[in-house]
């Protein structure tokens, strides 16, 4: 033990490390301005690609229900009344036997889509990144009329 003690009193830093006490307060707010000035860059683009995926995404959605109102119209000659009618069983008679969706998919926003029935057309509608009607933009809505 006792040489152990004298081998590490003999272990010296060199003379540069010995009176340096860290970093000086200058020193870290320059490194803090470096910092803050290139997340003022990133952030914002950061912020528009996940703004554009969940539009993207939402598009690739409203897809997939408007090809299960299309095959359901294939089958029962109608589109159906609510969206409901896409998941369970309803008053069509060449119906299923499986669903043509297992669940309603929400879009990226997670809220519900909107769905209405005029006569021979439908439209599916999304409210954007706002969820109110109208905007533009990231806000803008996504309708099923946009995507033909």
């Amino acid at each position: 033990m006792f040489q152990i003690k004298k081998a590490l009193q003999n272990l010296s830093l060199p003379q540069n490390f010995k009176n340096q006490k860290g970093m000086s307060l200058v020193e870290i707010l320059i490194v803090l301005a470096i910092i803050g000035a290139l997340m003022s860059v990133l952030i914002p683009n950061v912020v528009s690609k996940l703004n554009k995926s969940k539009v993207e995404n939402t598009k690739i959605g409203m897809g997939q229900v408007i090809n299960a109102i299309n095959m359901y119209y294939n089958d029962c000659g109608a589109f159906p009344a609510t969206l409901e009618g896409l998941t369970k069983k309803d008053e069509c008679a060449n119906w299923g036997p499986d669903p043509y969706l297992k669940k309603l998919p929400k879009d990226a926003w997670n809220r519900e889509y909107g769905y209405s029935v005029e006569g021979s057309n439908y439209t599916l509608l999304s409210m954007g990144a706002d969820g109110k009607e109208g905007g533009d933009g990231f806000n803008k809505d996504l309708s099923s009329d946009d995507m033909n």
